[in-house]
């Protein structure tokens, strides 16, 4: 049977209760072992392995964001003598042409190849190669006709479906429209969004939102579908309830007024369990 693990991102601990009283990175690591999760994403680092071990966490999943070549066997080596074994990118610019950013994936999966023992998946985010869809399958079908090989996303849907300003009823019409692709990838965020917003709170005054309500029954047809592949019928999921929190200066993905991504991603973390066991 497919598997699921459930991985916090360390992003969402950041300032934490607050920027004056942000947790330590050791209170950070318990916390996410205390509610429930498998593993913790982040550009990781030996301290991270080192807590995440100590706290019983199975899966370390690490981060690279680059659009320089040179760089990229020194980063993914950086990763994996951290503990990780996949390794989210985000790579380019968002001007970066769809041609050379296919190139520079090419050489950050042969690079990884070359290491040996980790898994490189390229995220789909705004300001990067992949801000769009347009320009993301183009990479993905410029890479097929390069290499044979179907390409690794690591799919975070909340930037297109604000892109396309989609509505509640075609989020899997619109978003999951390229099967093959979803099934191959490993790594999903989940980050809950409607068509204006690229995260909208999954709380408020202690009950689920009409907006994460609406987001749900989307993650459902995800993974379903994703579970429908034969080769995942022994693969693992790596589910990231992706919230991000508050910045300065009202610059994150997280507004004044709205729960703190933490507990809101805790309690995303459940909704997830139960989408994947009705799947």
């Amino acid at each position: 049977m497919p598997h699921i693990a459930h991985i916090a991102n360390l992003w969402t601990l950041v300032r934490h209760p607050s920027a004056e009283k942000e947790w330590s990175l050791e209170r950070k690591v318990k916390a996410i072992a205390a509610a429930g999760f498998d593993g913790l994403a982040t550009a990781v680092t030996p301290e991270h392995r080192r807590l995440a071990e100590k706290h019983g966490l199975r899966h370390i999943l690490g981060f690279i964001s680059s659009d320089r070549p040179e760089e990229f066997a020194d980063l993914i080596r950086a990763q994996k003598e951290a503990g990780a074994v996949h390794i989210n990118v985000q790579l380019d610019n968002h001007d970066t042409p769809t041609a050379l950013a296919t190139r520079h994936w090419i050489q950050m999966v042969r690079a990884a190849e070359k290491i040996g023992g980790v898994v490189v998946s390229l995220e789909i985010h705004r300001d990067c190669c992949t801000e769009t869809p347009e320009k993301t399958y183009e990479i993905a079908e410029r890479y097929h006709r390069a290499t044979g090989e179907l390409i690794k996303l690591t799919f975070d849907f909340s930037h297109f479906a604000c892109v396309k300003q989609l509505q509640p009823d075609n989020y899997a019409e619109r978003l999951l429209d390229h099967p093959d692709l979803l099934q191959f990838a490993e790594q999903i965020h989940f980050r809950p969004f409607n068509g204006n917003h690229c995260q909208v709170p999954v709380t408020h005054q202690g009950a689920l939102t009409p907006e994460v309500k609406s987001y749900l029954p989307f993650v459902e047809a995800l993974m379903r579908l994703w579970k429908q592949a034969r080769r995942n019928r022994h693969r693992t999921m790596f589910a990231c309830p992706e919230m991000g929190p508050y910045a300065p200066g009202g610059a994150g993905y997280n507004i004044t007024g709205l729960p703190p991504a933490w507990t809101d991603a805790v309690v995303l973390r459940g909704k997830l369990a139960q989408a994947w066991a009705r799947a």
